[in-house]
């Protein structure tokens, strides 16, 4: 048996989406430049989970 197709989402309001986006507001993180990764690899592909700043 077939699975049934996916649902697709459409946007039709762009006025009203555009105006609850611009109410959410802004989200700014700033880095330090001089800041560096002090955890031990894990062992594992990818970046380590969770940055602690005593490994």
């Amino acid at each position: 048996m077939s699975e049934p197709p996916r649902a697709r989402y459409r946007t039709t309001k762009w006025k009203s989406y555009n105006a609850s986006l611009a109410q959410r507001g802004s989200l700014q993180v700033w880095f330090d430049p001089g800041m560096h990764w002090l955890c031990r690899p894990t062992g594992k592909r990818g970046r380590q989970p969770v940055f602690k700043a005593n490994c």
